[in-house]
């Protein structure tokens, strides 16, 4: 089993900073993919952020230019710095890991709790 455990978001005022964190622990296999989604208030979970092992990222085109993710092997952590802010960022943002076996198409999808993220205007 895996547990993921995130910690940071909060309240800020628009144009501010917050960083969130996701510490991955239990059976992860060598290949994975961290990364944030986000669920807004009456809208579905989108992808935010993503990074692989390797250090490949991929944004949402809505936090381009303003989010950096990064991740750390050694930990098994992702981070999420988001500068920046607008109101519209406003969710509760989930960690995720994805992770399988070398040679395997059999993929794990494992979740955090979700933490808030509240931006006012």
């Amino acid at each position: 089993q895996v547990q993921l455990v995130e910690s940071g978001g909060g309240l800020v005022q628009a144009g501010g900073s917050l960083s969130l964190s996701c510490a991955a622990s239990g059976n992860i296999f060598s290949i994975n993919t961290m990364g944030w989604y986000r669920r807004a208030p009456g809208k579905q979970r989108e992808l935010v952020a993503t990074v692989t092992r390797g250090g490949n990222t991929d944004y949402a085109d809505s936090v381009k230019g303003r989010f950096t993710i990064s991740g750390d092997n050694n930990k098994d952590t992702v981070y999420l710095q988001m500068n920046s802010l607008k109101p519209e960022d406003t969710a509760v943002y989930y960690c995720n890991l994805r992770t399988r076996r070398p040679h395997s198409v059999t993929t794990y999808d494992y979740w955090g709790q979700g933490t808030q993220v509240t931006v006012s205007s």
